[in-house]
């Protein structure tokens, strides 16, 4: 999948009127998770190949403000559907309450987080938990500089991180996972929302190291190394399709969702889109790098659409470390 493609749809945010009734015309519109976008960019492709086949005259845009942004003009009734690379927090179901939106949680695939250095680096051939939390935690800043400061026979030369923005579920996780909680690290590194910006950082630093989700690596295998994670039991697991779906790549792996507000639901051209979003989730995040879940994850998600059920599987509490793909059908 390439940059172009990526963004060949429009990321500017057109009022869809969630909370209320749309005018004719509009768009479904998304916003949210950079994690997720390239699937709901693949998806909105071929379902508007689809409309535009049998006539149809639905128009998707999207938007990639981060899982935080996205939820907030969501709760605000702006976007018809949010792209979130964690389950909703706390302060956002109070948001989407207070504005009387009620939300359809939707997993749409399984991505791990990778751990990526610079092809030049050389000395760099695993890393732990317990050395991503030395590096990332809060009190890290101004005091972890080099790599020699992370293990003692690493090099006496300047680490530079690279890593999601605020904004990002994927930040939230990892934080989460790493450090033990949400929205808490060192604030001295290159943060983006897109990770492409991260991509481009990593690949042309020697001293660089950067988080970011395991799509964007495997689509830039050729100009990144890949940091095997050792999650603190001595064995070192390198992400791949197979070890983020058995749940070995452990605790950087994580399901991704969409959010649907259930007013704009009654959109006829809402229901299709989500409709064709779970129908082809699958095939189509495989096609750009991602984990497909289960055909049993999908029918289950597909009943929860149908009956409109609100809310959140993981009660509303934001981040969730550990959770397995099978674990998540136990929830569903």
């Amino acid at each position: 999948m390439t940059n172009t493609r990526r963004f060949a749809i429009a990321a500017v945010i057109a009022l869809a009127g969630c909370g209320r009734k749309a005018p004719d015309g509009a768009p479904v519109a998304i916003d949210g998770s950079s994690t997720v976008f390239p699937i709901s960019e693949a998806v909105a492709e071929e379902f508007q190949a689809e409309e535009s086949q049998k006539g149809g005259g639905a128009r998707v845009t999207i938007g990639v403000s981060g899982t935080g942004g996205g939820f907030e003009k969501f709760c605000r009734g702006e976007v018809a559907v949010a792209g979130a690379s964690r389950p909703i927090k706390p302060s956002e179901v109070k948001a989407c309450g207070e504005k009387s939106i009620e939300f359809i949680e939707l997993p749409v695939a399984y991505d791990g987080i990778a751990i990526v250095v610079n092809k030049d680096n050389d000395w760099v051939d695993t890393i732990t938990i317990a050395e991503l939390a030395i590096l990332w935690a809060p009190e890290a800043q101004d005091k972890v500089r080099k790599w020699s400061d992370v293990r003692p026979d690493w090099p006496d030369r300047e680490i530079h991180l690279f890593g999601a923005g605020v904004d990002s579920g994927t930040y939230d996780y990892f934080t989460k996972a790493v450090v033990g909680r949400e929205h808490a690290s060192r604030g001295d590194y290159t943060s983006s929302e897109d990770d492409n910006v991260l991509v481009q950082g990593v690949s042309t630093d020697p001293g660089a190291l950067g988080f970011f989700g395991f799509a964007y690596y495997a689509e830039n295998r050729d100009k990144l190394k890949l940091v095997p994670v050792d999650p603190g039991d001595g064995v070192a697991i390198t992400p791949s399709e197979q070890t983020i779906v058995d749940g070995t790549y452990q605790p950087l792996s994580r399901p991704i969702f969409i959010y649907v507000s259930k007013a704009a639901a009654e959109r006829d051209e809402v229901t299709r889109f989500v409709d064709f979003y779970l129908g082809h989730a699958g095939s189509l995040a495989a096609e750009v790098g991602y984990v497909p879940l289960p055909d049993r994850a999908y029918a289950l998600a597909r009943q929860r659409f149908g009956a409109r059920e609100p809310g959140s599987v993981f009660g509303g509490a934001g981040s969730q470390v550990g959770v397995t793909v099978e674990k998540l059908l136990e929830r569903e």
